[in-house]
Parts: structure tokens; C-alpha cells; sequence
């Protein structure tokens, strides 16, 4: 076979042996745009409120309006990438993060700047859905795990830059923290456009699921807004009651329409392959146990301990640090050994992680939050990259963006409902004033016994969280012990070079299909 060995212009062509390299660099730089961005952002949210004179909720939903906007449109966003192109969408999603995040740095209050947050969501649900699906499509399934954990590495990367350059942005100032991404997400645009080849099948079944698409949206606010009102303004809140009635309808109502529909939002037959099924509840628990963590130690460490941003910024640093290195490491392990027993390791580590944090007081010393942070940034990368290489290697060419979006809405889902469920937990029952000068960053002034409240909140935030995370050890030990390669991902994952897949190699895959139920 005459094997395209260049092409004119940037990069190589998509039968080129390093192209798959090239395409990893597109995607990581998406996972860096969107990682640096939830840094700087989470760093820079008790100047907002003094900045915008927001409301304890406004500056809440800052951060959720942006997660659920690219969870509830992160599969529409891959069935549009699976019907139109991938390359195209991924290209796209950096002009938009790139026009959202220029007006945000302009907006003047906090109902403008949530608006905003949900034009960035909609730029990021095309990064989320085409990512791995762009990596999934360029390299042979053997290699997946480390092209997986190299994606997870350079998130952890944004992570440990995100909250110390956040930090540094929001000392000139706040509008900074948003403006910071214009160039990066312009250079992430113009880099995927001149190297990334289009590459998969476009799927033969047309057509959108508005109706599923609406029923998820509303049901998905609803929830959300109903469980982080809830704590503020208490459950008997006339708001909080409708928000969560219109969830408990709607919820079940967009499993139904997905059931039924002929072109579904979420195609529920990708879950009946048990190790995707497995692969991608262990994700949801995963968003659900890890990702109000950091939410929580910002307030922890600028609000308990009274620390500037850059200070704080840097004392969450260790977690990206342990996913930084345990990620890659993670993802070679997985491409010899299978995803299974590490998935569920990774969890109970940062279980372990969690727990330990409940020791934590408002005086204690930094190492051993830096300890305990370590410790649950090693299990999530652990975790994260085996976990994804597993669900994306599992799934046919035309239906990786579907199954990329299943996974992420599903895990940013968990961490969307994570921040809501966290925020009632840690604001119940403490004194507005006491809350207030906690999550604007002007505690230190409080005494121990007024901060007291606040930090036994966490404590029992940390414990639910870490009982979730060992709930998720358990559902991933539920996906099969051999993790079958179905024919057609086989024959668009061939080993390097183009050649057949020898004989001994076809025999240990059929074997693991058949060991597979």
C-alpha cells in the first residue's frame, strides 16, 4: 500500500505515521485552553463578588452556568461533529471560547457575566465532544491510554498554571482572567485549522433530538438550581420546591425520549457494551466525588486562612501536580494491562485523599493539605486517563463523537451536580455575614469559633465525598476483566505502519470477545 508520507502545507497527512502526534497537539492545546480557564477563574471568584457586587448565588452559578451549558450541549455538540465534521466543530469551539471570553472581561454586572459563561459553555461543549474523539480517530488503539494520559497531563498542566496565573491576572485585574484566553483560544483555532485532517465515517443516521435536547436543559437546572438554592435560602424555598419538581419530571421524561427517538441526543445503545457502560458511571461518580474540591479550598485557604489569590493559587497547586505525573504513567499501564484494577485503585486513593482532608482545621499547617491534595490528584489521574481510553477505544469511528459527548455530559453532569450539592452542605447553618466574609475572601478578621461552622460543613462535605468515590471504585470493577476489541474498532485501529493484525494477536482478541458478556 502506498503509504502518503507528507503534505503540502503544515504538518503531515493523515496517513502519515507521526500524524497522529500532530492531532495530539491540537486537542491538548483544547484541554489547556479549558483547564487554565477553570483555574484562573476559580482563583479570581472572591474579587468577582467584591468586583461585581454579586450575590452568593450569582457567584455560584458563574461557575455552573458555564458547566452545564457545555454538559447539557456537549452531545448535541457530538452529534454535529459526527454528522458535519469533526475538524471543522473543533475549530469552530476555539473562535467561540475565544468571542465569549472577550465579553466577558466587559461585562458589568453579574447577570451579564453568567450570559456570557454560557456562550464560553457552548465553545467548550465542541472541545469536550471532539477531543477525544479527534485522539481516538488518530491512534492505534495499543497506544490510546498514553495519547489518553498525554490529553489528562496537559490538563493538569492548565490546572497548576490556572489558579497561580489567575492570581497574578485578577492583582491588575479581574477583567484579565477572561481577556487571557482571547489569544490562546485564537492560536488554538488557527493551529487545529492547518494541521488536523478529517478523518472519520460521517454517521448515516440524520437528524437532532431537539425534544431530548430541551427536556435535559431544563431538567438540569432545575436540579441544580433547586439543591444550591436550597442551602441558602432553605428547602422549603417556594423555588427550591418547582426547580426540583420540574427535574423529577423532566429527568425521567429525556430517558424516555432517548429510549424512543429515531435520531437520540444520548444513544442508549452504546450502553449495552458493559465495559462503556461500566467505564462511563465510574466517570459521572468521578465528576460527582473530585470536582467541588477545588471549589471548596479556594474559599478554604482565601477565605479560613485569609490567603491573597497568588498564595492560594499556589497552595492548590500539589493536586495538578499528582495528576500530572500519575497520568501519563497511568495511561502506559493501561495500554499493557487493561483499565479495570487501576480505574478502581485510582478511586480509592483519592477517596483515601478525601478523607484525610477532614482533619483539616482552620489553623492547620500547609503541608498537610499540600499532602492530602498530592494524594488526590494521583488518584484522579490514575483514574482519568485508562478510564477514557477505555470507553473511546471500545466504541466504531462514527460513533466517537457521540460516545466522547456521553462521557463528558455524564461526568460534568456529576461535577455540576458536585458544586450544587457541596455549596448546601457547606452553607447550611453557617451566619450570612459569617458566609460572606468567607467567600469574598475578608475572613481573617473572624474568630475561631465563628469560622468553626464553615469548617465542620467541609469536614462532612469531604466525607460525602470520599464514600462516593469508593462507591465509584466499585462500579468500576464492574466493567470486564478482558476489555474486548469489537471488529470494527479493530479495523480502524490496524497497528502502526498499515499492516494486518497477526494471527496470535486476532486469537487473543476473539477470545476477549467472547470472555466479554
Amino acid at each position: 500500500m502506498n503509504v502518503k508520507k507528507r503534505f503540502d502545507g503544515v504538518g503531515v497527512g493523515a496517513d502519515h505515521e507521526h500524524y497522529k502526534w500532530w492531532a495530539l497537539s491540537c486537542t491538548s492545546l483544547g484541554m489547556l485552553l479549558v483547564a487554565t480557564n477553570s483555574g484562573t477563574l476559580i482563583i479570581a471568584l472572591p474579587d468577582l463578588e467584591r468586583a461585581l457586587w454579586t450575590s452568593l448565588l450569582e457567584l455560584v452559578w458563574v461557575i455552573l452556568a458555564y458547566m452545564i451549558s457545555s454538559t447539557v450541549l456537549v452531545l448535541t455538540a457530538g452529534r454535529l461533529s459526527d454528522l458535519f465534521g469533526r475538524k471543522s466543530a473543533f475549530v469552530g469551539a476555539f473562535v467561540v471560547f475565544a468571542a465569549a471570553s472577550l465579553g466577558a472581561g466587559f461585562a458589568a454586572d453579574g447577570t451579564q457575566l453568567i450570559l456570557w459563561r454560557i456562550v464560553q459553555g457552548v465553545g467548550g461543549a465542541f472541545i469536550f465532544a471532539n477531543g477525544p474523539a479527534l485522539v481516538t480517530d488518530a491512534f492505534p488503539r495499543e497506544q490510546l491510554g498514553l495519547a489518553m494520559g498525554t490529553n489528562t497531563m496537559v490538563a493538569a498542566i492548565g490546572l497548576v498554571l490556572g489558579p497561580v496565573l489567575g492570581g497574578a491576572l485578577v492583582a491588575i485585574s479581574w477583567h484579565w482572567v477572561f481577556w487571557f484566553n482571547v489569544p490562546l483560544a485564537l492560536a488554538g483555532a488557527l493551529w487545529a485549522a492547518l494541521i488536523l485532517r478529517e478523518l472519520s465515517h460521517r454517521d448515516a443516521v440524520r437528524g437532532l433530538d431537539l425534544g431530548g435536547t430541551l427536556a435535559f436543559v431544563v431538567g438540569l437546572t432545575g436540579l441544580v438550581y433547586g439543591i444550591s438554592r436550597g442551602g441558602i435560602s432553605g428547602w422549603d424555598d417556594t423555588l427550591v420546591i418547582a426547580s426540583l419538581s420540574v427535574a423529577a419530571v423532566l429527568l425521567p421524561l429525556f430517558v424516555l425520549i432517548e429510549h424512543r427517538g429515531k435520531a437520540p441526543m444520548l444513544d442508549l445503545e452504546v450502553f449495552r457494551n458493559r465495559l462503556f457502560a461500566a467505564a462511563t458511571g465510574a466517570a459521572f461518580i468521578n465528576g460527582l466525588s473530585r470536582f467541588a474540591l477545588m471549589f471548596i479550598f479556594v474559599f478554604y485557604y482565601q477565605g479560613a486562612q485569609g490567603d491573597d489569590p497568588i498564595t492560594a493559587g499556589v497552595k492548590l497547586a500539589p493536586m495538578a501536580i499528582g495528576m500530572l505525573v500519575s497520568s501519563p504513567l497511568a495511561g502506559i499501564w493501561a495500554d499493557r494491562h487493561g483499565s479495570r484494577t487501576l480505574a478502581a485503585l485510582g478511586m480509592l486513593v483519592t477517596a483515601a485523599g478525601l478523607a484525610l482532608m477532614t482533619t483539616l482545621q482552620a489553623d492547620s499547617p500547609y503541608w498537610q493539605g499540600m499532602l492530602w491534595l498530592s494524594l488526590v490528584g494521583i488518584g484522579s489521574g490514575m483514574f482519568n486517563s485508562p478510564n477514557t481510553a477505555a470507553m473511546m477505544g471500545t466504541v466504531p469511528t462514527e460513533r466517537r463523537g457521540i460516545a466522547a459527548g456521553a462521557r463528558t455530559m455524564l461526568q460534568n453532569t456529576g461535577a455540576v451536580i458536585s458544586i450544587a450539592f457541596v455549596l448546601a452542605i457547606v452553607t447550611a447553618a453557617v451566619p450570612k455575614p459569617v458566609l460572606f466574609a468567607i467567600f469574598s475572601g475578608v475572613a481573617s478578621g473572624l474568630s475561631s469559633a465563628q469560622l468553626d461552622p464553615f469548617i465542620n460543613n467541609m469536614h462532612t462535605a469531604l466525607w460525602v465525598l470520599a464514600a462516593t468515590s469508593v462507591l465509584g471504585a466499585g462500579v468500576s470493577l464492574l466493567r470486564p476483566r478482558h476489555e474486548a476489541i469489537p471488529a470494527e474498532v479493530q479495523r480502524d485501529h490496524p497497528p502502526a505502519g498499515g499492516q494486518n493484525v497477526a494471527p496470535a494477536a486476532v486469537e487473543t482478541i476473539r477470545k476477549e470477545i467472547e470472555a466479554t458478556p
